[in-house]
């Protein structure tokens, strides 16, 4: 995700902190299906991530969402429904879902009405029968969906949830709004492949992650709308949009399929921008490797919120972003489609990793941009360089942020330079075989810092720990290779 209207703190949360909703909720159960090792038990309440703990749930492992949304009009509630398959990794007494502010209506597992109760985004369900561990199970939940639930942080997120467009909307559920949307597991690392079943009105159009499959249209003018993510998402980075939509296919490279999907009236005044995806594709496949997925596009939000973001095989992109200068247009391109390989494809495996993601796209925006007509890429390291102690103090080391300061600038320029100090340690070339390594080793999985200390270390044919564990968690800026001219600003505050 990348903005460039609003910028984008130094303390380890204990893990375990918030995983005691569960346990302070109970319900009948009968033990008859539980055949696994053990009495079944609850599953957690969150997988006590540093940032967010209640963030995704235990017990059980998700192996597709099915949406059904009944779409009627902008700012209008309207009827849904999830359909979750998915298998218990423990003998479940119940378990939990993320789920946020619209109207419950039913649960059943396997077919059952489940007994549920709401705390606060935890949906908390205990099934007529246990759940044996290593069994497959069902989960179908009917509410009526909000789609005026936002919410805000005040960092480059911005506002979050769904987001209104003059004829539809579109979704921004970074980092963890995706509750809002449908019930999930919705933690970075727990991902699943979704279908998308949207019924909308005559005149309107859906489009989501992945391919559309079906497109029908019923007697009564409406129209089902059916996509397949085909690649397992996180729910942080799905997308789904509705509105007046014309939809533009070309190719890219080795013949990838691209559709952009643009509001009408914006079809010809994006156009020269979007039309350059193919060659950034090219120039990213250069240094990373091949394309991750099975297709791409660009989705122009026709919203008045300047943030990007990049939503699995589908980058949101504000028209403001296509509508300026070629020079903010591309790296808000380039930066989105960079997280393809890195941030979706290897996603992360705690909001911790998070530089991971936004330091490598910030790194390719950037080394894009100064070959095709913007600022030095050097000149901006260092000026980062001069803040980074101070962001350090108000954000917290890269590898350390907080929920308050997840999306501030260290975690964009500022962990752009870790990977530019790894660069200037270890050689261009060593780099360039760190970088290849790291999105095809693990392509498709979700990777976290240490993995990454230990790829590097790997490669390159030397322990890297010691000298990336200062940049990573250090309270201070450590020197700079190669430039010992460059000096850290003072500390404010």
């Amino acid at each position: 995700m990348v903005t460039f209207r609003t910028p984008r703190r130094h303390a380890r949360l204990v893990l375990a902190t918030a995983i005691t909703v569960a346990a302070a909720l109970t319900g009948p159960v009968s033990q008859a299906a539980a055949t696994g090792s053990g009495a079944p038990s609850p599953g957690a309440a969150g997988l006590g991530d540093p940032v967010f703990p209640l963030d995704g749930n235990g017990g059980y492992q998700v192996s597709r969402y099915t949406l059904d949304f009944d779409w009627q009009a902008p700012r209008t509630p309207f009827e849904a429904s999830t359909t979750i398959r998915a298998t218990a990794t423990q003998s479940l007494s119940r378990f939990n879902l993320d789920f946020a502010g619209n109207t419950l209506h039913t649960v059943t597992v396997n077919g059952r009405t489940a007994t549920t109760v709401r705390d606060g985004d935890e949906l908390v369900v205990t099934p007529a029968n246990a759940l044996a561990r290593g069994k497959a199970f069902t989960v179908k939940v009917t509410d009526t969906a909000d789609p005026n639930q936002i919410r805000h942080r005040d960092d480059a997120i911005e506002d979050y949830g769904w987001i209104p467009t003059p004829d539809g909307t579109v979704l921004y559920p970074q980092p963890d709004g995706a509750k809002m949307i449908f019930p999930s597991n919705d933690h970075p690392s727990r991902r699943a492949p979704i279908t998308f079943r949207v019924t909308t009105p005559a005149g309107l159009s859906a489009v989501a992650n992945g391919r559309l499959t079906d497109r029908t249209e019923r007697a009564d003018g409406r129209v089902r709308w059916t996509y397949d993510s085909e690649q397992p998402v996180a729910a942080q980075l799905a997308q789904l949009a509705i509105g007046r939509f014309t939809f533009v296919d070309s190719t890219g490279p080795r013949g990838l399929p691209i559709r952009d999907v643009v509001p009408d009236g914006l079809v010809a005044p994006t156009e020269q921008y979007r039309k350059l995806t193919a060659d950034h594709i090219a120039w990213l496949e250069e240094r990373l490797g091949p394309y991750p997925f099975n297709r791409y596009g660009v989705l122009v939000g026709d919203t008045d919120l300047a943030v990007a973001l990049e939503t699995q095989t589908l980058s949101l992109v504000p028209k403001a972003d296509l509508l300026g200068d070629r020079v903010t247009a591309e790296r808000n391109l380039v930066h989105e489609l960079a997280h393809q390989w890195t941030g979706d494809s290897v996603g992360m495996e705690t909001w911790s990793d998070l530089w991971l993601s936004e330091g490598h796209a910030r790194f390719y925006e950037r080394l894009y941009s100064e070959e095709h007509g913007g600022v030095s890429f050097e000149g901006t390291m260092k000026t980062a360089y001069e803040s980074h102690d101070q962001w350090r103090h108000d954000y917290g080391a890269p590898a350390e942020p907080t929920e308050p300061n997840l999306f501030k600038r260290m975690r964009y320029d500022g962990s752009t330079l870790v990977l530019y100090a790894l660069r200037e340690r270890v050689g261009p070339r060593t780099f360039g075989k760190i970088e290849r390594a790291w999105v095809t080793e693990y392509r498709g999985m979700t990777a976290s810092t240490r993995d990454f200390v230990g790829l590097a270390s790997k490669v390159a044919g030397e322990d890297l720990a010691g000298f990336l564990h200062p940049w990573l968690y250090g309270a201070r800026t450590p020197p700079m290779p190669d430039h010992p001219d460059w000096v850290v600003g003072p500390v404010q505050g």
